[in-house]
């Protein structure tokens, strides 16, 4: 699924943001002056980190319901969940004590996996990953993804690890969307050639 712009992603974003995004972009052209002495790789980090914190923002600006979906296209977006519609009813529709939805790892939903969707701000920290575990327990699942806009403790990390729950904080979560096209579209590209050394090698001519 493709988004030409955070703002027509089913919510609006308020003109404050749009004005915020334009600025970055200035920014962004200013990373690319002839006289900065970075490589391109490190101007190339640099914008993708601007862009991961912009997109952090606005994902945390808007409603509960709106990261709900996002989850939701995400989810799609990876491949799992089978059709979007079937993502859609399963996530946010369960009240399974610790558990935000149930989606189907494949297409002919084969197996499930357990999804805990959280727009905090706070970190996660151990008791959550717990109450998760024993959500998961409940159901006798086996795999379980805990999503959060903000980050997770090391306690938290290491409850998660034992488990085999999969965590996706607020810096992963925007790595995924721009990895697969979600709420961002390409402003330009280019290629970075280099000699090719065959090329000029007599005997291979």
């Amino acid at each position: 699924m493709q988004f030409e712009s955070f703002s027509n992603y089913k919510l609006g974003i308020s003109k404050e943001n749009q004005e915020i995004q334009q600025e970055k972009n200035i920014d962004t052209t200013l990373l690319q002056k002839s006289d900065d002495k970075r490589t391109p790789d490190e101007i190339i980090i640099e914008t993708t980190e601007l862009l991961k914190s912009d997109l952090l923002k606005l994902v945390k600006e808007n409603s509960p319901a709106f990261f709900e979906r996002l989850v939701v296209d995400l989810l799609v977006a990876m491949g799992y969940g089978g059709s979007h519609q079937d993502a859609a009813q399963a996530i946010g529709k369960t009240n399974d004590g610790g558990i935000d939805g149930v989606i189907s790892e494949d297409r002919l939903g084969l197996d499930k996996i357990y999804i805990q969707a959280k727009r905090w701000e706070n970190t996660v920290g151990r008791p959550d990953i717990q109450q998760f575990k024993g959500a998961l327990a409940d159901q006798v699942a086996k795999k379980g993804v805990f999503i959060t806009t903000s980050s997770f403790s090391k306690e938290a990390i290491e409850s998660a690890k034992k488990s085999g729950i999969v965590l996706i904080d607020g810096e992963k979560l925007t790595s995924l969307m721009i990895e697969f096209g979600l709420g961002v579209q390409i402003e330009r590209s280019f290629h970075i050639y280099r000699i090719d050394q065959d090329r000029f090698d007599e005997e291979n001519l």
